[in-house]
């Protein structure tokens, strides 16, 4: 395994749980601004966002926008 691999291994419960809190947080937040918001609904709308933005950085890193980061 490469160094790069080894990396990205070591830290990858990090980011996971990053990306977990991240969603969570924001559920939670809904759920104060509108609390008869229908959860599954919301959790549906901000994987979206989530999934938007994932597609957005996609896209900049094959456009080598991080080759030299």
């Amino acid at each position: 395994m490469n160094a790069l691999l080894k990396e990205f291994e070591s830290r990858k419960g990090e980011i996971e749980k990053a990306l977990e809190i991240l969603f969570k947080a924001n559920m939670k937040i809904t759920d104060w601004d509108i609390p008869e918001a229908d959860d599954e609904q919301a959790a549906t709308i901000l994987l979206a966002i989530l999934e938007k933005k994932l597609d957005a950085i996609r896209k900049d890193v094959v456009s080598g926008n991080y080759k030299n980061y």
